[in-house]
């Protein structure tokens, strides 16, 4: 997805509870593909806009987080 798709998917995926504008979305982006967790790609029809997709680093990154936020649920619920 390119950047104003993102924007307005992440609004619907959260029922408009997270409302990212362009800096705060681009300054993420920009740290994801420095970490590489993303790569950019040219779009297919507007070489004007760059779509990114989620490399082998980050699907590995967001794994480890899911697996953290998922102990963190059952170590709340022991307690």
């Amino acid at each position: 997805m390119h950047g104003y798709a993102l924007i307005q998917n992440i609004g619907k995926m959260t029922n408009g509870r997270v409302v990212l504008g362009p800096g705060t979305l681009y300054g993420a982006i920009n740290a994801l593909v420095q970490k590489g967790w993303i790569a950019a790609i040219s779009a297919e029809n507007d070489t004007r806009k760059k779509e990114y997709i989620i490399t082998e680093a980050g699907r590995s990154a967001f794994l480890r987080e899911v697996d953290r936020l998922n102990e963190l649920i059952r170590d709340s619920n022991t307690a």
